[in-house]
């Protein structure tokens, strides 16, 4: 089966939100890379570039993984105030659930709080800090619906 792995774009703060979320859900990152890293006379690195983020990646659970990288100056911003895309995490518990949300909401905007839902899961919507917009969800009945 597939697996989905959320990309995110950031201006230049992908590491400190990485190093946010970490400290959330914990682990290892995998794997950094940064601009400087792959600079060559066919890839030239401005200097403010070289230490942005081309590959971050943070384990999530047993099989997925949240990945980011930094966009260069010269391919433009990219605009934090647009809906980039959710992140869903389906939890474990509903202590798992709250923990998350309160934990990736900190310093952000709650859009919909922790909460049992119409369809019968526990649900809450935010935007971070970062402006990134996440979905955290426990359905019970998730292990039987899969």
């Amino acid at each position: 089966m597939a697996i989905i792995n959320p990309h995110i774009n950031f201006n230049g703060n992908a590491e400190e939100a990485f190093t946010f979320y970490k400290s959330v859900f914990g682990g290892e990152f995998t794997k950094i890379i940064r601009l400087k890293d792959l600079a060559s006379p066919e890839f030239p690195v401005a200097e403010k570039d070289e230490n942005k983020i081309m590959h971050i990646a943070l384990p999530i659970g047993k099989n997925n993984r949240l990945i980011a990288n930094d966009v260069p100056d010269f391919l433009g911003k990219v605009n934090e105030n647009e809906n980039r895309s959710k992140i869903s995490v389906i939890t474990e518990s509903k202590e798992e659930a709250d923990k998350l949300f309160n934990g990736l909401s900190a310093g952000g905007t709650i859009e919909v709080p922790m909460s049992d839902s119409l369809w019968e899961t526990y649900f809450g919507m935010f935007r971070d800090k970062y402006g990134i917009e996440w979905i955290i969800e426990f359905d019970p009945e998730f292990d039987k619906k899969a």
